[in-house]
């Protein structure tokens, strides 16, 4: 493994699901970059990759819902993280719940609904600003899965330079 892999695995991130609807059509995505970023106004940033087919529907629909995974949800991340809906309906038979305006994963840990409140470019992501308007912790003794317990289920290793610069 390169140096920027090794380094970038040691970055502790949580593992979420992002759950967006705009149309009639709804998808949603495995993420491992999200963040609180702001107290006033309460804002998490999720970075998107606008190649997948979910960043249309939270680019157009404006609103997305954070779905915080379980250590026990491992297969749920995988689900979301390995498969694309534009193939099949990734949320179909799916465990989801009604959450605020949208869908959250059931049996998750914790759930953030939120309004876009403004894109940046992030490389090859888009960073999206979301103004939180609701939520809900549904288990707060569950231990939190984290991205480094997923291994490479995402393929990122490939993605990783050799070396700096």
């Amino acid at each position: 493994m390169g140096l920027p892999l090794e380094l970038f695995r040691r970055l502790t991130t949580g593992v979420y699901v992002i759950a967006a609807s705009h149309a009639g059509q709804s998808d949603a995505f495995t993420a491992a970059w999200v963040m609180q970023v702001s107290f006033d106004p309460l804002l998490v940033a999720v970075s998107v990759n606008p190649h997948h087919a979910t960043w249309p529907l939270v680019r157009d629909g404006r609103r997305f819902v954070v779905s915080v995974l379980t250590q026990g949800q491992q297969e749920i991340a995988r689900r979301f993280g390995t498969a694309s809906g534009r193939d099949a309906d990734k949320l179909a038979g799916a465990p989801m719940m009604p959450a605020g305006g949208g869908h959250a994963v059931a049996g998750a840990a914790a759930w953030l609904e939120c309004t876009v409140h403004d894109f940046a470019d992030a490389g090859d992501h888009v960073l999206v600003l979301g103004r939180v308007i609701g939520g809900e912790v549904l288990d707060r003794d569950a231990p939190l899965l984290r991205y480094d317990e997923t291994g490479n289920m995402d393929g990122s290793e490939s993605l990783y330079p050799a070396a700096f610069g």
